[in-house]
C-alpha cells in the first residue's frame, strides 16, 4: 500500500473535502471549506515527491517534470476515488486531493432547486453550472447526467480533465473520456463527440473559445451541451463566453446563445450554522423571451436587475442575493455568511433590511 493511502483514507473518513500536501508545510484537510492541520511532521520537498512517486503513473510523472503540473484521478479500493492535481510553486511541490464521492448524488440531496432537474429534460441547447473553485460545480453536474442516465435512453458523452464520478450504464448510455488519457484536449475531444451520435454532451471546463465555439455548434445540431465555467453569476457567464470570442464572432455567438441557451445555475457553498455541513445557494437564470432579447441587444449588464426583480420567480428563476436571503430567513446561515457570498452586498442589505 502507497503511504499516501492512508492520508487519503483518513480524509475520506473524516467527510473532508480536500487533502493538501506543501512542501516545508504540514498536512492539512479541508473540513467543511475550512483549512485544518493533520497530527503530522512537516514535510519537506524530497518527501512530498516520494510519497507521490508511489502512486502516479509513468506518464503522469513525465507530465508533471515536463509541465511543472499534472491532473490526474486516483482510486484506492474500499476507500473512494480522489481527483489529484499536483504543481511546482515557490516554496516546492505541492498537491491537492478531491475526494469523489462513490457515486454520483441525487439531485434531491443537494438541495438545489427543482428547476435544476427541468434542465436535464430539454433536448439540444446549452445548460452552464458556474460558481468559484470549490463551489461543487463537478458534483452538481455529475447528478445531473446521473438524472439523465436514470430517466431516458440517451447518450451522454462526458468530457473530463480528469474523470471523477464514475457512471455506470442505467436506462441511458454514458461515455467517459479524460483529457490526456484517452483525447489530447477538449477541442479534440468535442471534435470527436459529434460524429459519435450523443444526445448530450457534457464539459468539463470551457476553458478557450475553440472549446466554446464546438459547444455552441454540437447545440446548434441538436445536442443538450452541459458545461462549466469559473464564474460567480450567470450575467458573467455570458459575458465570459462574449468576451471570449474574437470581434468578427461576438454577434454569431451571442445570437447562438439568445437562441439556444437554456440556462445558468451559478452556486456558493455556504457554512451552516450549526456548523455541521454546508448548503448551496444559488442563482438560476432560465430561458425566456426577456431574456433573449437582452443577450440579442447586448444588454447584459441588465440580467442582474431582471433576476433580483422576480419577474419570472414562479418559474425558479431567481437572483442569488434571494437565495442568500432565503436561507437566512430560515436560520440556516448567518447573516454575516450571506454577504461573504453575496455578489450586490447592497440588495442583500435591502432584502434584509426589508425582512427584518
Amino acid at each position: 500500500m502507497a503511504r499516501l493511502d492512508t492520508f487519503l483514507r483518513i480524509a475520506a473518513d473524516q467527510r473532508a473535502s480536500d487533502l493538501h500536501f506543501h512542501a516545508g508545510k504540514v498536512p492539512r484537510v479541508r473540513y467543511q471549506g475550512e483549512l485544518v492541520t493533520m497530527p503530522f511532521r512537516v514535510l519537506s520537498e524530497p518527501q512530498v515527491r516520494a510519497l507521490l512517486d508511489e502512486i502516479l503513473e509513468a506518464r503522469q510523472l513525465a507530465t508533471l517534470d515536463r509541465e511543472g503540473q499534472v491532473d490526474f484521478a486516483y482510486e484506492l479500493a474500499g476507500v473512494g476515488r480522489f481527483r489529484g492535481s499536483v504543481c511546482r510553486q515557490a516554496g516546492g511541490l505541492s498537491a491537492v486531493f478531491r475526494v469523489v464521492p462513490a457515486a454520483p448524488p441525487d439531485l434531491a440531496d443537494l438541495e438545489l432547486p427543482g428547476a435544476i432537474a427541468g434542465f436535464t429534460r430539454h433536448a439540444n441547447g446549452l445548460v452552464l453550472v458556474t460558481g468559484p473553485t470549490g463551489s461543487g460545480k463537478t458534483t452538481t453536474l455529475a447528478a445531473m447526467v446521473d438524472l439523465v442516465n436514470a430517466s431516458s435512453g440517451r447518450h451522454v458523452i462526458t468530457v473530463e480533465d480528469p474523470i471523477e464520478f464514475v457512471h455506470v450504464p442505467k436506462r441511458g448510455l454514458v461515455t467517459q473520456r479524460e483529457v490526456g488519457l484517452h483525447v489530447s484536449s477538449f477541442a479534440g475531444a468535442l471534435r470527436s463527440a459529434l460524429r459519435e451520435a450523443p444526445d448530450v454532451l457534457v464539459v468539463g471546463e470551457m476553458r478557450d473559445f475553440e472549446t466554446i465555439s464546438l459547444a455552441l455548434t454540437a447545440a446548434e445540431a441538436g445536442v443538450l451541451v452541459f458545461a462549466t465555467l469559473h464564474t460567480g453569476s450567470a450575467s458573467k457567464a455570458i459575458d465570459r463566453m462574449l468576451g471570449a470570442a474574437p470581434a468578427d464572432h461576438q454577434e454569431q455567438v451571442r445570437e447562438v446563445l439568445a437562441l439556444l441557451l437554456r440556462g445558468v445555475l451559478s452556486q456558493r457553498l455556504c457554512r451552516l450554522v450549526s456548523g455541521q455541513g454546508r448548503v448551496a445557494a444559488t442563482e438560476v437564470l432560465l430561458q425566456s423571451p426577456s431574456i433573449s432579447n437582452l443577450i440579442r441587444e447586448a444588454k447584459i449588464h441588465q440580467v442582474d436587475s431582471y433576476l433580483r426583480g422576480g419577474e419570472d420567480s414562479s418559474r425558479g428563476m431567481h437572483s442569488l442575493e434571494h437565495s442568500l436571503l432565503r436561507l437566512v430567513r430560515e436560520g440556516r446561515i448567518s447573516r454575516e455568511e450571506a454577504f461573504r457570498h453575496a455578489n450586490d452586498e447592497s440588495a442583500l442589505t435591502a432584502s434584509l433590511g426589508a425582512a427584518a
